[in-house]
């Protein structure tokens, strides 16, 4: 009889999104390392769903080898705070559902929002099985940050906090995305096993990086790809740098979000004409923005708790030849100064500063060899996928 592992990531492929593109290729390393341990493993994850103006086709159910793949369908939203409650919601009834009467030797979750997190723990005790996490953001922080009224708040965090610690103090083991959550974690949870296996390089974008003979011009352009939301701050940042700097420089955006519209408001209050916002775009188009730009753009807020998260996108990046622009700080920041170079690093929501560090910089490129070889996802995912294997139960379940 073969063991089972439940495996929880409310993004999957096709989908457009960090948990997607991180959770993808790590489940089909783990499931081929566990072909060979006679192991069976379930994905519930979701349909496309990231964004509201992006649709893409996809199988509710599909088998490939020892993996089993079902995708729930879930109502549409804009990413708000209610559309993603109302969201959860409808993937925990899915779960519930699939998982009923089964038996699991080990449940895997990779989760930012937390409540992946929490489902899985719940699931973990009722098969009395090892949990293990793979934390992508520590939620219950970053909602301190966010913009809700103060008697939510004051009835939210403490609720998010007790959940949190249900979920993380029973893990067997926790995979933090980010060293920077490392204070946060060695200070609230002891009992666990800790490892930090980051984000990585895919192949698609280091065969980008290695064919790239575009030269730049003016106006220059900026590209950001991904969300639009409050914890971006585009709003906060864009339209004040692109007015400041006027023609010489073209700002493209393809993604959406919670805050799009905020953005597209400062844009017509300012009568911005050179920042164009597109609807996103799948990854096969979004190579060939990369070669068309002349420099990439990554902003997070000015909040505390995002001093402790490190993007991915940096990760797509920093395998281009091309500068970066990041508005970033604590430890994406030190993060950034000691892998990445030809960078232009400047403080979150710093129009002024990102606008000088513009004006004075010598438009170059530069191969980020050591880099790449650093953070290859491919490897790093063969030892993640390890970490995972290694808390399953030495004996096969009796027959």
């Amino acid at each position: 009889m073969s063991r089972r592992i439940l495996y929880l990531s409310f993004y999957f492929e096709p989908d457009l999104c960090a948990g997607s593109f991180r959770n993808s290729p790590l489940v089909h390393e783990l499931s081929k390392q566990a072909a060979a341990l006679n192991t069976h493993i379930d994905l519930l994850t979701t349909l496309p769903n990231r964004y509201k103006s992006f649709e893409v086709g996809a199988d509710e159910f599909e088998v490939i080898g020892n993996l089993s793949i079902r995708r729930a369908q879930i109502p549409k939203h804009k990413s708000g705070f209610l559309d993603q409650i109302f969201s959860f919601y409808a993937y925990y009834q899915f779960v519930k559902k699939h998982t009923k009467g089964k038996p699991y030797d080990l449940v895997i979750a990779s989760s930012s929002r937390l409540f992946t997190a929490f489902l899985a723990r719940l699931l973990a005790k009722h098969n009395n099985c090892k949990l293990y996490l793979d934390i992508r953001d520590i939620f219950s922080d970053t909602m301190k940050d966010v913009s809700l009224p103060k008697p939510i708040k004051w009835v939210l965090i403490p609720m998010l906090e007790r959940i949190e610690k249900f979920s993380f103090k029973n893990a067997a083991h926790i995979n933090l995305i980010s060293q920077g959550f490392e204070p946060y974690f060695n200070k609230h949870y002891t009992k666990p096993n800790f490892t930090y296996y980051s984000h990585g390089v895919d192949d698609e974008f280091i065969e980008l990086g290695e064919t790239d003979t575009k030269t730049a011009t003016k106006p220059y352009t900026i590209l950001y790809a991904g969300n639009i939301g409050e914890g971006q701050g585009l709003h906060e940042i864009l339209p004040a740098a692109a007015a400041k700097l006027g023609s010489d420089y073209q700002f493209v955006i393809y993604g959406d979000g919670g805050c799009k519209q905020l953005l597209e408001d400062q844009i017509k209050k300012l009568q911005i004409n050179n920042i164009v916002i597109n609807k996103p775009i799948q990854r096969k188009d979004l190579l060939k923005a990369y070669q068309e730009a002349d420099f990439y753009f990554i902003h997070l807020n000015d909040y505390p708790a995002f001093e402790k998260v490190l993007p991915s996108k940096i990760f797509e990046l920093a395998a281009q030849q091309k500068p970066i622009i990041a508005g970033v700080g604590g430890y994406a920041a030190q993060f950034l100064q000691q892998h990445v170079p030809n960078l232009l690093l400047f403080k979150p929501c710093q129009a002024e500063e990102l606008v000088s560090l513009l004006n004075s910089y010598s438009y170059y490129k530069e191969k980020r060899s050591q880099f790449i070889h650093t953070f290859k996802r491919e490897s790093i995912n063969v030892q993640l996928a390890q970490s995972m294997l290694a808390c399953l139960p030495n004996q096969l379940p009796n027959n």
